[in-house]
């Protein structure tokens, strides 16, 4: 079977011990642990006013990353593009690339990433509504790659031409990828010549159908001759498969509560996750995520690994630790994260 090279997701999670700040260290140690282990990749996502997701802002979260680390590509999983007007995404990201040239991943997704509410206040003032933001999707993607390159665009007002470049002395752009959990990224993908990702880690079905329909119909591009992707997975890796259960709780009761309209709240510890019962109409829908991640001890993670790989016919895996902690742990660290990073580089060699 295919042994693939390993990459992270972070959605920097907020456990009940834990501030923001203490977030964000946690995640800035586990990158460096991923950059020292010789990962591909380092994508931050983008969520909104939720108490257990401190990634509001993938741009911000990509330059202290990327300071923090010395190899690794570090990019956004993804950037919503419809709470953000282009040009501010191709500014932020073309001056990424001129800080940290050949580092920068640029992923974008069509989805609002939070509410309706917080949506209207992010765009608010922004540009257009959210439907608008929509609708111009595949115009605003082709006006991010274009304002980001060296000779930028050309934006025709009342007549007259006038140029609108995203950093004024670009010498390389940082690569564009696009994001989804449905068919329509992967067709856009496919029709634009871009490389193409399926939240698999989020949704976990229609991934072989999506990522079949994006090769099927792939346009080649100058940039990228041929189709790119790989696979997103939720992940739990520890000494034993026992111990695994454990801390995969914390992260189930969260998308449990996400699912199911309950409660969102910052992510239990272990130790509270435990003392929780499950309802039972909500049983069904747990076992049928906890079968669609990896939780288990390092050889049999690494064997799903590369099963996945196999499977999906990708050379690459990027892994979204979600082990929780137990009381007392660090709180400037995820050192149950970083052992599951640590265990499945291991058993994959």
């Amino acid at each position: 079977m295919t042994t693939p090279a390993l990459s992270v997701l972070d959605l920097v999670p907020v456990r009940s011990d834990q501030t923001t700040g203490d977030a964000l260290a946690a995640t800035r140690s586990l990158a460096r642990v991923a950059d020292e282990l010789g990962m591909r990749r380092y994508w931050l996502a983008e969520h909104h006013n939720m108490p257990a997701v401190a990634a509001t802002n993938p741009p911000v979260l990509v330059a202290m990353v990327a300071a923090a680390t010395e190899r690794i590509r570090v990019g956004s999983g993804g950037v919503m593009l419809p709470n953000h007007a282009p040009l501010v995404v191709a500014e932020q990201f073309a001056l990424l690339e001129a800080a940290y040239p050949g580092r920068i991943d640029l992923g974008i997704g069509r989805a609002p990433g939070t509410d309706p509410v917080t949506s209207f206040a992010l765009r608010h003032g922004a540009g257009g509504v959210t439907d608008d933001a929509v609708e111009q999707f595949p115009h605003y993607v082709d006006n991010i790659i274009t304002m980001m390159s060296p000779g930028g665009a050309g934006l025709r007002v009342g007549g007259t031409m006038h140029a609108l470049n995203a950093t004024p002395a670009a010498t390389s752009v940082a690569p564009v990828w696009l994001l989804g959990s449905s068919d329509y990224s992967a067709r856009l993908a496919a029709e634009k010549g871009l490389p193409y990702v399926f939240a698999h880690h989020f949704s976990g079905r229609g991934t072989a159908e999506a990522l079949a329909l994006y090769r099927e119909n792939y346009r080649p591009s100058e940039e990228h001759p041929e189709p790119r992707t790989f696979l997103t997975v939720n992940a739990v890796v520890a000494d034993t498969h026992e111990e695994a259960e454990r801390l995969v709780l914390p992260n189930l009761l969260s998308m449990l509560a996400l699912r199911t309209g309950g409660r969102l709240a910052p992510q239990r510890l272990v130790d509270e996750a435990e003392t929780v019962t499950i309802p039972d109409e909500h049983h069904a829908l747990a076992t049928g995520m906890l079968d669609r991640w990896i939780v288990g001890d390092a050889k049999a993670a690494a064997e799903q690994v590369r099963e996945l790989a196999t499977t999906y016919d990708v050379d690459e895996v990027m892994l979204h630790p979600v082990a929780g902690a137990y009381a007392g742990s660090a709180a400037d660290r995820s050192v149950t994260r970083e052992e599951t990073l640590r265990l499945l580089t291991a058993a994959l060699d």
